[in-house]
């Protein structure tokens, strides 16, 4: 049997199950309810509709303008778009969280809290990407040994043979850039949620521009590297982003540990 068969159902399945899995272990770890993993995948929802009208009446038609720029290197402009789409996406969704914690959560103000939110809220991009790839996937299997002529138009045809014989001839281990890529963007997407929960928190503004800050550099590297370096660079990327962010959920957790152990070592 052909490994692709497997490589590419567990890349959408494992991007599915994998936001669940986490959402599932911790409510059943710290004993909580599904309300605020919810709130999470609302505020990403909300987000994506927001985004969709920003970026196509606005940010995709100024890039387009930007790309006619015969001045500038096509390097430059693909850095200057890739901050412009991050920015955007940055401050929508970010703006959206802080929201989130001020009128819809204002009772999640622990980091298990912030947590559960940012599972939410990765996991419902995570779900979403993960149901379409394996939803292509069931088309290219359909399709796989079918006549393509009697499908589509003969001007068409050209380019869907060239997208067949490009998926089923792809290395194995570039079938699962998806599941990689999520499993790393996840802590990501926590981070983020416990960083704007410290302007709560700490009663400090500026962790919500810092959160800006990070999210806008995680989508600009992630952008250009999807488009300068190869599959598996462009994964290193993904992988030192959710790293990076794992310490900052475990300095967090610790921290506020931390700050429990005196509170009760005063109390006493």
């Amino acid at each position: 049997m052909n490994i692709l068969y497997v490589t590419y159902a567990l890349d959408g399945l494992l991007t599915i199950a994998i936001p669940i899995i986490l959402a599932v272990i911790v409510i059943r770890k710290f004993d909580l309810y599904w309300r605020l993993f919810w709130i999470g995948v609302a505020v990403f929802a909300l987000s994506q509709i927001i985004l969709t009208v920003l970026n196509n009446y606005l940010v995709y038609p100024f890039l387009n303008r930007l790309n006619g720029n015969a001045v500038l290197s096509s390097v430059t402009v693909l850095i200057y778009s890739a901050l412009t789409v991050g920015l955007g996406v940055a401050l929508v969704e970010e703006l959206l969280r802080y929201g989130m914690f001020r009128w819809w959560a204002r009772d999640a103000r622990s980091w298990v809290d912030g947590t559960l939110t940012g599972i939410g809220h990765g996991g419902a991009g995570a779900i979403f990407l993960g149901a379409l790839v394996f939803y292509n996937f069931i088309n290219m299997v359909m399709v796989k040994n079918t006549d393509l002529s009697t499908i589509v138009t003969p001007e068409q045809l050209p380019y869907a043979q060239a997208q067949v014989n490009a998926f089923w001839s792809a290395p194995w281990y570039t079938t699962l850039n998806d599941v990689i890529q999520q499993l790393f963007t996840l802590p990501v997407q926590i981070a983020l949620a416990l960083v704007v929960l410290q302007t709560f928190i700490r009663k400090q503004w500026y962790w919500l521009i810092i959160a800006i800050m990070a999210h806008t550099l995680f989508e600009a590297s992630r952008v250009v590297a999807q488009n300068l370096l190869s599959p598996l660079l462009a994964n290193l990327v993904f992988v030192g982003f959710g790293l990076a962010s794992i310490a900052v959920i475990l300095a967090f957790r610790i921290s506020e540990q931390q700050k429990q152990l005196s509170t009760n070592a005063a109390e006493a």
